[in-house]
């Protein structure tokens, strides 16, 4: 009986030195989608978020209209963003995949839809015009069709790829324009494509940008030209080598209307004639003039050109015009041929400065001065998880 006893707790014990191991649950990772599958009325400012618990993303295909969405993984590749904001009134479709360490992957695959915009927003007008070859001092100009009143927001929306990469800033001009200039010209014989992704971009009031807007131009040869009203004479450069030397007359100076501003222009626009009617004056009275001129190239907002004029006596020798800078017909009707809008053209000489914002006097500003025009620079522009580049 003791033997019995004995074989029992024996028994006991070494059933009691042998554990007992269970495996740990496989958890799959989980998917989150934000907005969520089958919405119907998504907010288009927020973007598309998707992230992973448990896991890591490992493939992430959006769709609108058969178009992907542009997005991307963060470092921990558990979160995934859309670049921008959503299209309003647009289907969605998202497949997301997750996978752990081991065990099975987790597929979400679904749509959404986003609200329509009841008040919209866009571009009205744009410089240069799309396809346009300009000069090496072209600035990018943009002007809305409603005032902007969230500046940073659609600032950080506007994106500039150039060829040939270099530094640039917008700088809001007014509630509607906004101005991209480049902190040095750009380089020549260059595509540079520019897109607004308003599509859902989000103004208090509850506005929306309704659709995303991309123009490309040309940076054509490098031209620029200095002007020295001192000497009356003009210079134009092209691609580093003299091109033309022109005898020219510019303003006489005899009042502040009168006298060609000094500083770094810009060739706005130009017309083969150009009707030039005296500011402020009415016929009969003195210093009335209208007149049709040929050959004419705008480089202000003052009535400044560059243009054709057959008083040959003057030029090279007086400064006698009304403030334009004219040259010999028929070198008039050269540089008249060959401009592109966007030539530099740096006059010196006068007692009058060029403003900044005279027509496309943009270059006149130093860059540090440039750049605080920009509303990126100027406030915190961070938002929730609005979509950043």
């Amino acid at each position: 009986m003791r033997l019995a006893v004995m074989f029992c707790v024996a028994f006991l014990l070494i059933c009691g030195c042998s554990p007992v191991t269970a495996e740990a649950p496989i958890t799959p990772p989980v998917v989150h989608i934000s907005p969520a599958l089958d919405s119907k009325r998504a907010r288009p400012d927020r973007g598309l978020m998707i992230s992973a618990t448990g896991g890591t993303l490992s493939n992430v295909q959006a769709y609108q209209g058969g178009e992907p969405v542009p997005g991307r993984l963060d470092r921990s590749r558990t979160i995934w963003r859309s670049d921008w904001t959503l299209k309003p009134a647009a289907e969605y479709t998202v497949t997301a995949t997750a996978v752990g360490t081991r065990g099975p992957a987790t597929v979400a695959v679904g749509r959404f839809r986003t609200r329509p915009a009841e008040r919209t927003f866009g571009i009205a007008a744009t410089a240069p015009l799309p396809g346009e070859t300009v000069g090496t001092g072209m600035p990018i100009i943009i002007d809305f069709d409603t005032p902007v009143t969230d500046k940073a927001a659609v600032e950080q929306a506007l994106e500039v790829e150039a060829g040939q990469p270099v530094e640039g800033a917008w700088r809001w001009t007014s509630d509607t324009q906004a101005v991209y200039r480049t902190r040095s010209f750009w380089a020549p014989r260059q595509r540079v494509t520019v897109t607004a992704h308003l599509a859902g971009l989000r103004l208090p009031g509850g506005v929306y940008g309704a659709a995303d807007s991309t123009f490309a131009f040309i940076v054509g040869r490098d031209q620029t030209s200095v002007i020295d009203t001192r000497t009356h004479q003009m210079v134009v450069q092209r691609d580093g080598a003299v091109a033309e030397r022109m005898a020219i007359s510019a303003g006489m100076a005899t009042t502040r209307e009168y006298t060609t501003t000094s500083g770094v222009h810009l060739t706005m626009d130009k017309g083969n004639p150009v009707r030039m009617v005296s500011p402020g004056r009415q016929e009969g009275e003195p210093g009335y003039y209208d007149m049709m001129i040929d050959h004419a190239v705008r480089i202000s907002n003052t009535g400044e050109y560059v243009h054709a004029k057959d008083n040959v006596w003057a030029q090279g020798r007086e400064n006698v015009s009304h403030g334009c800078v004219n040259a010999r017909p028929d070198q008039a009707a050269w540089f008249y041929a060959t401009s592109l809008r966007g030539d530099a053209i740096t006059i010196t000489g006068t007692d009058r400065e060029l403003e900044w914002n005279n027509g496309w006097g943009f270059w006149q500003l130093p860059w540090e001065k440039w750049i605080q025009g920009s509303a990126l620079r100027t406030t915190d522009s961070a938002r929730d998880w609005v979509p950043q580049r």
